[in-house]
């Protein structure tokens, strides 16, 4: 391994790396959510009647690619505080 650095510091640098991945995940919801509003809007616009129908659509959408971003937000946290890698590597005894 690199020289002056152990193990454990090592998969504990691995595991925030991984964690700022996951959170990554959380780019594609904020677009897709920020289209949803604005598509929302604009039909809105279009058809002032059809407001509560399609605002209960919109938000029923945004629920739905919203759990992407929560999923990775989960990840994160348990990579960081639950730390999965480390507690086996010590397990293991390497």
């Amino acid at each position: 391994m690199l020289q002056g650095i152990t193990s454990e510091a090592f998969i504990l640098g691995c595991s925030a790396i991984g964690a700022g991945l996951a959170m990554i995940a959380g780019i594609g919801p904020g677009i897709g959510q920020g289209n949803a509003a604005g598509q929302g809007a604009a039909a809105v616009g279009r058809q002032p009647e059809a407001q509560a129908e399609i605002t209960r659509t919109m938000l029923l959408g945004q629920a739905v690619a919203e759990t992407t971003g929560i999923y990775g937000l989960v990840i994160a946290i348990i990579l960081l505080f639950v730390r999965p890698l480390l507690t086996a590597y010590l397990e293991l005894g390497l």
